[in-house]
Formats: structure tokens, C-alpha cells, sequence
């Protein structure tokens, strides 16, 4: 997870008031109905609308999840950021570059070189190796044999997968193969980083290895990432902040605590209903200040109370809070754990 100080700093994407319709003389239309038509009115125009007037912003080192049920936009969107699906209209901005009126070559290389991708079919290369797999994208950009296997092979122990540089994709299991697009994508060493639902093809444990797999690389490379899913036990361990879609448009955005605490709106509520609220509320939000003789114990302030909870089955009464540096910046104490968890 990120520091919520990045929230505070210029965001390396942008976009604002974003459509995407389909159907005859989109922009025209959309143009001549107003700045935002009623979806009635589009619907009699002829035109579909999988992306309505969104504004968006992710700042630099952030995970930003975007949720919504299917059809309700998320993955559209995530295309237009990126332009793999042309906008309709709006404005979408990479690093202050107005990505709308970049060349599709611009656009190529912007892809190749700042952008990586992994959706939740794996698109390995049958016939190639990991090693050649991986490697893929850099031969694309044309750099040397032993410069990018050199990286490749990074890249691959980065993901865990070391020692089977030489297996072809039918010998890996789905989270070994998974990891290998993981890899791939940031082989070229992307400041922004789309993930569509990559992981839900998986079994339920392997998922759960996966994302365990996620939180450590991103401790490591710190990027910029856009993340998709329809889980939103997913979503809450993943998120710094999270973005519900509902029918193209967003309905409410914040961090995960946030949406669960406080529901923009009665489809947000029963969105989040059935998620405890020991799972999103921070051992920050809870801790007492730094008082008494030490706990033994420690937990990290950015961890989940559920998280913290397993650690007082020993009896313990307390814990050390720690912050990323280490420090202890408050202790947990048994009884406000028991509180929260009974819904108080």
C-alpha cells in the first residue's frame, strides 16, 4: 500500500468528463443533446453509453481499484484510458499529455514504453518459452538479446518463478502462469500499470496466493496501478482509494474505509454491505497513543483490524503499533479490537 500523502501530490493520470458511446455519430450526438444527457435520451438517439461524464484521478505510486458489477463500465473505461477504445470525448491526461490528441504512433509508444497491461487471460505465447515470454516485449522494443533476457530474468525471480526460465506455458499451473504475464508486463518497466480482473480465472486459493503475490511486488516496484475487479474482498486489500461504476458513470470514490463507512448512495450500501468493517478499518483509525511498558507484539499501522485480531490469541492485552519506517507510533489495545469487531 501507498502513503496516503500521495493522494496530496500531482496525479500522473487524469481524466475528466469522459464518454464512451456506441452507436451512429456518437460525438455529434452527445454533443447536441448537452453535457450530460439523461440515459433515456441516449437510449432514443440509438446510442449506448458504457462510459457517462467521468472524472478521475490516480496519483503517483497509488493503487486505484475500480469496481462495478458486469456492465457497468469498469473495463471500457480502462481501455480508454490507455486508448486501446477510442473516447468519445473528454479529456484524458498522462503526465500533463493530453493522450486524446496523441498519434496512434505516439500512442504505440507510449504503450510500449510507459504503459503495461495484464488482463485476466494469461496471452501467453504457446510456442515460447518464460524466458522468451517475458522477454517479448523488450525484443519488440528493440533491445538486445542479452539485455533484455538479463531482464527477463530479473523480472522472473522478481515473480517467484526462478529455475523455470526454460518451461513452455503448458508445463506451469494457472497462478505460475499468471505470474509469467505479471512479469512480461513489467518487463518494460511501466510507470502505469492497467490490470483487468487478472486474477479471477484463478481457483480461490491460488487468488488469494496471487494477491498475497501483488501486495509484496508492489512493496518493491511502487507503481502506478489501475487495477479491475468485481470482488470487493479483493478490492479492500488491495486499494489505496476505490472507484464504484454503476451504468458508466462513477457513483462514489474513496478509500476503502471510506465506502464501506460511509456509502455515497443506497446501491454503494448494499454494494458494500456484507463486507465486516474489521476488514477495511486500519490499525491506525484504532490505536491509543504510546503509554506504559511496551507490548511485545507489533502490528503495522496500515494493516486491517482482522488482520491485528489473531495476534491477542496468545492473551496478549496490547500491541506495538509500527509505522513504515519501523517506528512505533501508538499500541493497539485488545478491547478497542473486540469493539469494532462486535460492530461498535
Amino acid at each position: 500500500m501507498s502513503d496516503p500523502a500521495l493522494h496530496a501530490a500531482q496525479p500522473l493520470l487524469v481524466c475528466r468528463n469522459v464518454w464512451k458511446l456506441f452507436g451512429p455519430r456518437a460525438a455529434e450526438t452527445l454533443a447536441a443533446l448537452g453535457p450530460d444527457p439523461a440515459p433515456e435520451r441516449l437510449a432514443a438517439a440509438g446510442l449506448v453509453a458504457a462510459v457517462r461524464a467521468v472524472d478521475l484521478a490516480v496519483g503517483e505510486g497509488e493503487i486505484c481499484v475500480i469496481m462495478g458489477l458486469s456492465g457497468s463500465g469498469k473495463s471500457t473505461l480502462v481501455r480508454c484510458l490507455s486508448r486501446l477504445v477510442e473516447p468519445t470525448a473528454g479529456e484524458i491526461l498522462f503526465r500533463g499529455q493530453n493522450l486524446l490528441a496523441a498519434s496512434e504512433a505516439e500512442m504505440t509508444m507510449i504503450r510500449r514504453h510507459k504503459m503495461g497491461m495484464v488482463f485476466q487471460h494469461f496471452a501467453l505465447l504457446p510456442h515460447m518459452t518464460v524466458m522468451q515470454n517475458v522477454a517479448f516485449p523488450l525484443e519488440v522494443q528493440g533491445m538486445g538479446r542479452a539485455s533484455r533476457e538479463e531482464r527477463a530474468e530479473r523480472m522472473i525471480g522478481l515473480v517467484g518463478l526462478a529455475g523455470r526460465e526454460h518451461f513452455y506455458p503448458r508445463q506451469l499451473s494457472g497462478g505460475q502462469q499468471q505470474r509469467v504475464g505479471i512479469a512480461r508486463s513489467l518487463a518494460a518497466d511501466p510507470e502505469l500499470w492497467f490490470l483487468d480482473e487478472p486474477f479471477s480465472a484463478l481457483d480461490p486459493l491460488i487468488r488469494r496466493e496471487m494477491q498475497d503475490e501483488f501486495i509484496r511486488l508492489q512493496s518493491v516496484v511502487r507503481k502506478t496501478i489501475v487495477f479491475i475487479t468485481h470482488d470487493f474482498d479483493e478490492a479492500i486489500r488491495l486499494a489505496d482509494r476505490i472507484v464504484i461504476m454503476k451504468d458508466g458513470a462513477v457513483v462514489q470514490a474513496g478509500t476503502p474505509e471510506e465506502i464501506v463507512l460511509n456509502p455515497a448512495t443506497a446501491y454503494v450500501r448494499e454494494f458494500t454491505r456484507a463486507v465486516p468493517r474489521s476488514k477495511v478499518v486500519r490499525v491506525a483509525r484504532v490505536m491509543g497513543a504510546v503509554e506504559g511498558p511496551a507490548p511485545s507484539g507489533s502490528v503495522p499501522a496500515r494493516a486491517t483490524v482482522a488482520e491485528a485480531a489473531p495476534l491477542f490469541l496468545d492473551g496478549a492485552a496490547a500491541l506495538r503499533v509500527l509505522g513504515d519506517d519501523g517506528a512505533t507510533v501508538g499500541h493497539l489495545h485488545r478491547d478497542a479490537v473486540v469493539v469494532l469487531m462486535l460492530g461498535g
